[in-house]
């Protein structure tokens, strides 16, 4: 398992990925529509922050899985080298 510090930044990157989008998706069609739809706005607000934390979510599922999986490797070559079988 990740250590406490890496999933905590993972955390902290959905979150600002998730943001990110909301602001992007707001902003545009903010811009896009003027000041007639603030509904619309802020349901692209919301579409984005969905799109961009789930984008950003599975980046960081991938990277604590390649982590944890190198981590074992270098424990099991470590172990193989200590103890050889003969």
């Amino acid at each position: 398992m990740p250590s406490l510090g890496a999933r905590l930044l993972a955390f902290a990157a959905v979150l600002i990925g998730g943001g990110s989008g909301g602001l992007v998706g707001y902003s545009v069609t903010d811009l896009q529509c003027g000041s007639d739809c603030p509904t619309l706005a802020g349901a692209m607000g919301v579409l984005g922050a969905t799109l961009a934390s789930l984008g950003v979510g599975i980046v960081v599922v991938l990277t604590l899985r390649a982590m944890t999986e190198w981590h074992a490797g270098r424990l099991q070559r470590a172990a193989r080298d200590n103890h050889p079988v003969g």
